[in-house]
């Protein structure tokens, strides 16, 4: 089974970053990227931001 080059991890809500990055190096990737966004709820009509979602892009590790 081959793996994809690219994956975008997610930081789970309990999950520290660096917690993220030893999950992505475990499965043998390393990290090439970070995007967030902000979740939103909406209450009363208006919507509030609730937490931000970060991603961190991993790509495959070399074989050395």
């Amino acid at each position: 089974m081959s793996q994809r080059k690219t994956v975008w991890f997610q930081v789970e809500e309990n999950e520290t970053i660096s917690q993220c990055m030893e999950r992505m190096n475990s499965q043998g990737y390393q990290v090439a990227g970070r995007r967030e966004e902000p979740l939103f709820e909406e209450r009363n009509g208006e919507y509030i931001p609730i937490r931000q979602m970060i991603q961190l892009k991993g790509v495959l590790a070399d074989s050395e």
